[in-house]
């Protein structure tokens, strides 16, 4: 239920910005309209641009990097899906939000996982609303994941008419019939086919399009054709490798044919709608942003793909997890094929993009992001921490953790025994030497750090199952945690 002080709030937000916006200025032609393209766990070394030895095959995306600045230490908020697409909307760190967690997640282990909300609250301006204020048309398609029923896309600021079906939303229409599932069973196609639609219908006026795209998630679904085609180029490549993190293991190769497939078909659809810019001739006035919402799949179901030299991948805190490819073309701004070394992180998109829209920023909405316009112009921001809170147990291994990145530390937190873990990811990048006994006054600064952040930003923890279960019931000497990676009843 909303509170008034947050409906007060918003409206408050809302008509001031209003002011500020509606203006014939602001429907002006002239403001660059924004294509946001987001991948699902695609990992940071999966793009050719990040790793010219990849096994896969992305030149449209590639090409995105080539036209823009490429940020090498770029990171979603957090190591799943639904908390980064929080943070994306919002400009907001996943705890402030309460989304720290992929909705629908439910698995527990020695601790009870924090409580969390199964959607975007509607008090949140979005990035969409706030652009839609200033004269954007705003459009959908693809994975939204962060509510269904009254907290679709068309509740948060884009273009009503947009068919529920939780947590995928696309416009009015005939979603792929049977017969083109298997061709197109991640909707690739279908969405670049409704993005360019889109374009062409609006390609006079201010637009932002957000493409949350399915691929390369798990299920693994790609033509039959281009399956052929990387089963043949994994005949020359090295065979499967395996390693060990935790209690799972880990893939150390690239040379899965299927996910080489659907991966190929995802940045096919891309380049027709980056074709469809430059045939509409609005290219060189279009804002093109390309990230993944979390590492690369390496450590659970199926395997998928090799994020080495980084250290496991999604639904970890280790950089596969949260390293993703982070790229922003904007033409005028960016030097093309421009690289950035400054640890960025998705809660910038918001402050960003309304920068380059020449709109006011509006830093208490956006509260955990910094505009990354001085970046894009080749100039430094100073330096400052990054967070991470998951106080949860991941499908694919990890569990209830935080971290901070400072400079070039890292201080990851395991809350289940309160084992803490320094790297400088400078020198190791793969996180492969825990320096904590040998700089205890880091850890501790750190530590600091990372505990203050958590009471700031109000973040939930989670709680020892025994306490949790014997606080309800009076008797904790007689609660027992369920199976690790049990699901809770």
């Amino acid at each position: 239920m909303k509170t008034f002080p947050n409906i007060f709030s918003r409206v408050v937000l809302l008509a001031t910005f209003s002011v500020i916006c509606f203006t014939p200025k602001a429907f002006s032609a002239s403001r660059p309209n924004i294509i946001f393209i987001l991948a699902d766990d695609l990992g940071y070394m999966d793009i050719g641009a990040n790793n010219p030895k990849t096994f896969y095959e992305t030149p449209n995306i590639d090409g995105i990097a080539k036209s823009g600045m490429r940020f090498t230490q770029g990171y979603s908020a957090c190591s799943v899906c639904s908390p980064t697409r929080a943070s994306i909307m919002t400009g907001k760190y996943p705890p402030r939000v309460r989304v720290t967690n992929f909705i629908g997640g439910k698995r527990t282990g020695k601790m009870l996982p924090a409580p969390f909300e199964d959607h975007l609250a509607l008090e949140e301006f979005t990035i969409a609303e706030s652009l839609r204020a200033g004269g954007y048309t705003n459009f959908f398609a693809g994975k939204w994941h962060l509510g269904k029923e009254k907290f679709i896309p068309s509740a948060q600021g884009f273009d009503v008419g947009l068919q529920d079906n939780a947590p995928f939303g696309y416009p009015e229409g005939n979603v792929p019939p049977p017969s083109d599932k298997e061709a197109d069973g991640k909707t690739s196609d279908y969405i670049a086919n409704l993005a360019v639609k889109f374009i062409e219908a609006n390609r006079d006026k201010p637009f932002f399009a957000y493409l949350p795209f399915q691929a390369p998630h798990i299920p693994i679904k790609a033509r039959a054709d281009l399956i052929e085609k990387y089963k043949r180029k994994a005949e020359a490549a090295t065979p499967d490798v395996w390693g060990n993190e935790g209690a799972n293991k880990v893939r150390l190769i690239q040379n899965q044919a299927n996910y080489a497939a659907m991966l190929e078909q995802f940045d096919t659809a891309i380049g027709r709608v980056i074709a469809a810019l430059k045939a509409n001739d609005i290219a060189q006035k279009t804002i093109v942003v390309f990230m993944s919402d979390n590492g690369g799949l390496s450590t659970a179901e199926g395997h998928p793909t090799s994020n080495l030299p980084l250290r496991a991948g999604k639904g970890w805190p280790y950089e596969a997890g949260v390293r993703v490819p982070f790229i922003i073309s904007a033409p005028g701004i960016t030097k093309p094929g421009s690289v950035c070394e400054t640890p960025v992180i998705s809660t910038d998109y918001y402050p960003t993009l309304l920068q380059l829209a020449g709109l006011p920023l509006l830093p208490e909405q956006h509260k955990d992001g910094m505009s990354l316009v001085t970046l894009l112009k080749g100039g430094e921001l100073p330096q400052r921490p990054l967070f991470w809170h998951y106080p949860h147990y991941a499908n694919q291994g990890g569990g209830p953790c935080g971290a901070v990145r400072d400079g070039d530390w890292k201080l990851v937190e395991w809350y289940e025994d309160g084992r803490l873990e320094l790297f400088n990811i400078r020198d190791d990048m793969a996180e492969t030497k825990n320096l904590a006994d040998q700089n205890p006054d880091k850890v501790k600064k750190l530590h600091a750090q990372l505990i203050a952040w958590r009471k700031e930003v109000n973040a939930v923890m989670p709680t020892p199952y025994n306490q949790a279960v014997g606080e309800k019931s009076g008797n904790a000497k007689k609660a027992k945690p369920p199976t690790p990676g049990q699901k809770k009843p």
